[in-house]
């Protein structure tokens, strides 16, 4: 009997009547009990935040049910399902059911059950707030450390809270400070410390908390002398490590596991816990949502503690301080990730995600930019509605940008290259590495055609002789089946061998060269230029990112597509820093010839009969693409209007109309009239336009006196300079004046001669009722 069957005639009945919430620790069988409760009333879908949970799961309850796995019970994930006509229990993850209910699948289900809630995934958040707006499914969230009220109240639902008599728990902290956060120096080493001791003192099995699959591999490394038996316990484990480490075990056993084990799985035989306090989670910095190391809250904490005490009393030890600052509890992702996706769920789903309700609001910037992202791609229309492209792109399970690569692709080959690239990057992490030697990098680059990250992937995927390149079988694997899962959606082909050695491999590089010529078009924001100075840093315009070292990408490279990369913390409390690492080269000219980049006239030059400039495409700083032309229309008045203003061409025309402008400004400041003061070059390219210049030859028809600005009258000029002088010439001294007339005073500014001190007051014009200063580089004196 587990302790949640105490629960079983009130949550039959409360779910008679509406939602229900049930709060109970882990290890008390709501994730099993309850979807076999639910099901008496019809067919239920459960939930589950991961993919190995929702399988595991869905074993255990077909056999605690003697039926075969995939008939009265299954599940559906990415990549894999089991389940058929008959299925009345089916185990998901939420993209599945995502993307039922954008199909309109979910009419078949009676009850949804979304298991762990407390996670508060996006996903998961989102999937509420539409349930609950459709009303037309009982809904029951399942949570071990949630506020369950606070869910109540949000669903107007009945609350179940389950007891678990559980065994007490010995805590104890291994930081000698008692202020100290977890943290992640020298964390291998303090974990074989927690084992040991835990070993000696329990006689069940150990469980160690680790932030990530790197630090469990270092940890299972240094336990290597430990006589116990070491496995691991996180989302990429294999399907046999993952049953070793959740079936019970005859021989003690040390499981290393992410925060997997936190909540959604149960580990038998667990009488310790070893806990680094430390989880990668993302947060939101500057815009960007950022991947980072993070202590866990206080409430993971208290979780994962639990996991010691449920066979028999237990030990936790946790390797951080006893009085450490950890937050309360953890935000949820939709306040701390990028909302992309979200938005184009909820629009498939036919809900602007703006106007749902979420258990907690997120933040509207976040949306801005998922609706921005979307509405660039074609997946969103100017009103936010979702397109037919939206809805291609939402089908396909991988995120919407790679989505869109895919089916930006012109033809079949390079949308079977871009498959199995997009499927490569799904498959998380740097998976793949590339020999370190210069003389095996040049091997490489023979066998690639290039150094590119992205080639390198897909040559991987395909299983190409690659010389020293090593790669994890698992992560390929799973990027075969996303691959052939994809080109079945796609009805691409799925065999990408079509020939054999060299010429394979030829063939492969100039598939990549017509994907890639594709993508500046498609999402011009992944093109990306080297800093002219700081090399190992590339901009776009908006952003930059720092290339990996690990990276393929050749120095000389100016120019890259960056398909892949991440953000992390960088130094202060603010500061990002965005790592790409995959990057795929372009040439300056694939730039130019995509248009990428602004064009810009520079340099205009006047030979008496003919006006040539030099034409520059810049992008992010870089000049792309430089060629002397002729300009013509606009771009030949710009450049004209350059040399007039500069003196090189109708001269004086230009200083004589700065001079005028100057005057007609102060005429009009001291209330002689009213009108516009426009600036030089404004003036000019609109009287240039006006007189009709359009080609090089039209210039030689102008004279200076054709850009007279008409603005003082005639009959005012002579006095009004002399009462108003903006160059004054003393013995040895030039001045620039500068009227404030809303102050009534006067700057004579130094602009020549040899005169070191100020002039006198008898010596300059009599500017009476103005107070008048003198500036001579930085100083500023009153003339008296």
């Amino acid at each position: 009997m587990l302790p949640i069957d105490e629960l079983r005639d009130e949550f039959v009945a409360a779910l008679s009547s509406g939602h229900v919430i049930v709060t109970a620790p882990t290890g008390s069988g709501k994730s099993t009990r309850l979807p076999v409760w639910a099901a008496e009333k019809g067919p239920v879908m459960v939930v589950e935040p991961r993919r190995v949970a929702a399988t595991s799961l869905a074993g255990y309850v077909a056999d605690s049910l003697d039926c075969q796995l995939g008939d009265a019970v299954g599940y559906s994930v990415r990549l894999d399902k089991r389940m058929g006509e008959r299925t009345r229990i089916l185990f998901v993850t939420p993209g599945v059911a995502l993307r039922w209910r954008a199909a309109g699948r979910l009419e078949q289900f009676q009850s949804i059950i979304i298991d762990e809630f407390h996670e508060r995934r996006w996903d998961t958040d989102l999937l509420v707030a539409l349930l609950k707006a459709d009303a037309q499914q009982r809904l029951v969230l399942t949570s071990a450390t949630i506020d369950g009220q606070v869910l109540t109240d949000y669903l107007g639902a009945t609350l179940l809270e389950a007891q678990v008599c559980s065994y007490a728990v010995d805590t104890e902290y291994l930081s000698r400070q008692a202020r100290d956060m977890p943290s992640s120096r020298g964390l291998a080493e303090r974990v074989v410390q927690g084992v040991k001791s835990a070993w000696q003192r329990t006689a069940g099995d150990v469980l160690v908390f680790l932030p990530g699959r790197g630090e469990i591999e270092k940890s299972r490394h240094a336990l290597q002398g430990f006589d116990a038996e070491v496995t691991a316990l996180h989302a990429s484990a294999s399907l046999n490590e993952q049953q070793r480490a959740l079936n019970q075990s005859e021989s003690r056993r040390i499981v290393l596991a992410t925060n997997v084990a936190e909540t959604s799985l149960t580990v038998p035989g667990v009488t310790a816990v070893v806990d680094s306090g430390l989880e990668r989670r993302t947060l939101r910095r500057n815009g960007r949502t950022v991947l980072a190391l993070q202590p866990v809250s206080q409430a993971a904490a208290d979780q994962r503690s639990g996991r010691a005490g449920r066979v028999a009393p237990g030990l936790c030890l946790r390797l951080w301080g006893k009085a450490a600052p950890l937050a309360r509890r953890t935000p949820p992702e939709v306040q701390r990730e990028d909302l992309t996706e979200l938005v184009l769920a909820a629009a498939c789903a036919g809900y602007p995600a703006d106007r749902l309700q979420f258990p907690d609001s997120p933040r509207q910037e976040s949306f801005e930019q998922g609706q921005n992202t979307l509405t660039e791609i074609g997946a969103l229309d100017e009103q936010g509605r979702v397109t037919q492209r939206g809805r291609q792109l939402f089908a396909l399970p991988v995120e919407p940008i790679h989505a869109h690569l895919v089916v930006a692709m012109p033809d079949t080959s390079s949308a079977c290259f871009m498959v199995d690239l997009v499927a490569a990057l799904a498959a998380g992490g740097s998976w793949v590495r590339s020999p370190q030697q210069p003389r095996e990098l040049d091997k490489l680059e023979q066998h690639l055609g290039r150094r590119c990250d992205a080639t390198l992937l897909v040559a991987v995927v395909r299983g190409y002789d690659l010389p020293a390149v090593k790669f994890d079988r698992r992560a390929r694997d799973e990027a075969r089946r996303l691959a052939r899962q994809l080109g079945e959606l796609l009805s691409l082909p799925l065999d990408r061998q079509d020939s054999d050695g060299e010429e394979r491999n030829v063939d492969l590089s100039k598939i990549a060269d017509s994907a890639f010529s594709v993508v500046p078009q498609a999402f011009p924001e992944m093109v990306y230029v080297r800093r002219a100075k700081r090399r190992h840093a590339m901009g776009n315009g908006h952003d930059e990112v720092a290339i990996d070292e690990r990276s393929l990408l050749s120095e000389s490279a100016e120019a890259a597509l960056v398909l892949n990369g991440h953000s992390v913390p960088g130094k202060g409390t603010r500061q990002t820093v965005t790592v790409a690492n995959c990057l795929a080269p372009l040439s300056m000219n694939h730039l130019a010839n995509a248009g990428i980049g602004d064009v810009v006239v520079e340099n205009p030059d006047w030979d008496g009969e003919k006006l040539t400039a030099q034409e520059q495409r810049i992008y992010a700083g870089r000049v792309i693409d430089s060629r002397s032309i002729e300009p013509e229309g606009e771009q030949l008045r710009q450049a004209a209007a350059r040399l007039i203003l500069a003196g090189d061409l109708l001269a004086p025309a230009g200083e004589r109309l700065q001079d005028d402008l100057e005057a007609w400004e102060l005429y009009v400041a001291l209330g002689n009239a009213a009108g516009h003061v426009p600036q030089a070059d404004e003036w000019l390219l609109e009287r240039l336009h006006k007189l009709g210049v359009e080609q090089g030859d039209d210039l030689l028809l102008l004279e200076a006196q054709d850009l007279r600005f008409d603005g003082i009258p005639w009959w005012e000029r002579e006095d009004f300079d002399a009462r108003y002088p903006r160059r004054v010439n003393l013995p040895d001294l030039q001045l620039r004046i500068h009227y404030n007339v809303r102050r009534n005073e006067l700057v004579a500014e130094k602009i020549g001669g040899i005169r070191r001190d100020a002039p006198k007051r008898w010596e300059l014009p009599a500017w009476r009722g103005w107070k008048i200063k003198y500036q001579s580089a930085s100083r500023v004196v009153e003339v008296k």
